[in-house]
């Protein structure tokens, strides 16, 4: 059975149902217990676990970190929540250092069980310390697995995934994703880590996408399909570790790949997978693979540079052009134009 949930609503669902399945499962982070619980998605389980399970903590990343690493090694599922990512830089003595190394160094006599979730992405001029999409840093790093759902189903399956595993994982949300509608099977169910999702099948080029650039692609795919050019999007869902199979079958078969990140392109996810396939497949691809994503400048805040700024589906209809050999159609200001969401909260 399935019904219609947003992103934050199965996220929230899916945390419940891991609670009540395994007592070791607890929640912490700023906010968590506050009546707007993180775009909604720790409510639900503060409703029913209470403060017991589910608790405010001081702001003291690293250190909280470094506690769900030890508990997470006495055999307790901490899931530490931050309301945005970028914060993730003060835990990452903890993360890199810590929790993706101690099943290695102790020849796997431990396990790190750990889910760090954190919000990414754009808000109303959040700018350069608020905004950052991380995933290349975190994934960097050999021993955590990185997620980054971009359907409400995904969402649930990727982090009872993740509860019910044994590796570190990062979950990165974008903000926009958290309002995106869609059908998510009742009860419980995972989605495997590592495997990415053919989510429109097409023959002339590949766009792979992460979080909210699936959306962006999907708008894409819609444009170039009323030109005459079938495109195949591939959901990765997860940047560690990527499905290269998947994508690589795909680029076999249509012979172009653009890659469309949240991140910044250079040393970026869309970097890695461009060398990745580049590398495999050599002397098959028809044109070199494009990278959408972030121009190589911190955030800035005004909305007018936001516009700029941000990649959008215009961005990617003009790198699937480029692979084809089609003349650019539009400047860059047509390309990245968008509407700005007005402001709706701290967070």
């Amino acid at each position: 059975m399935t019904r219609e949930l947003s992103m934050s609503e199965a996220i929230a669902e899916a945390t419940v149902i891991a609670m009540r399945r395994d007592p070791n499962v607890f929640v912490m982070g700023v906010g968590v217990d506050d009546p707007a619980g993180i775009f909604g998605t720790t409510r639900l389980a503060h409703d029913e676990f209470g403060d017991a399970r589910v608790f405010d903590v001081p702001i003291s990343e690293n250190c909280l970190t470094g506690m769900g690493v030890g508990a997470a090694i006495s055999g307790m599922r901490p899931v530490l929540v931050h309301a945005r990512d970028d914060f993730l830089l003060l835990t990452m003595d903890q993360l890199a250092n810590h929790a993706a190394k101690w099943s290695y160094m102790s020849g796997g006599a431990f396990s790190v069980p750990l889910l760090v979730r954190a919000v990414i992405g754009r808000g109303w001029g959040q700018a350069a310390q608020h905004s950052q999409s991380l995933q290349a840093v975190v994934a960097h790093f050999p021993g955590l697995e990185v997620i980054m759902p971009a359907s409400p189903s995904d969402a649930k399956g990727l982090i009872l995934s993740a509860l019910t595993g044994s590796a570190p994982v990062v979950c990165l949300e974008h903000r926009w994703c958290h309002g995106v509608r869609g059908d998510v099977p009742e009860g419980f169910y995972t989605t495997p880590i590592g495997r990415a999702h053919i989510e429109r099948s097409g023959n002339d080029v590949t766009l792979v996408a992460l979080s909210q650039m699936v959306l962006e692609a999907r708008k894409a795919a819609k444009t170039l399909e009323a030109e005459g050019v079938s495109c195949e999007i591939v959901d990765l869902r997860t940047v560690r570790p990527w499905d290269w199979e998947t994508v690589c079958t795909s680029v076999h078969k249509t012979r172009r790949l653009v890659v469309a990140d949240t991140g910044w392109t250079h040393f970026g996810v869309g970097a890695e997978i461009a060398a990745s396939v580049s590398a495999r497949l050599f002397g098959h691809l028809a044109a070199p693979v494009e990278c959408v994503g972030l121009p190589d400048v911190p955030t800035p805040c005004a909305p007018n540079l936001e516009a700029a700024y941000y990649p959008n589906a215009a961005t990617v209809v003009q790198a699937v052009k480029r692979t084809l050999g089609q003349a650019r159609v539009g400047g860059a200001d047509d390309a990245r134009a968008q509407h700005v969401k007005p402001f709706t909260g701290a967070f």
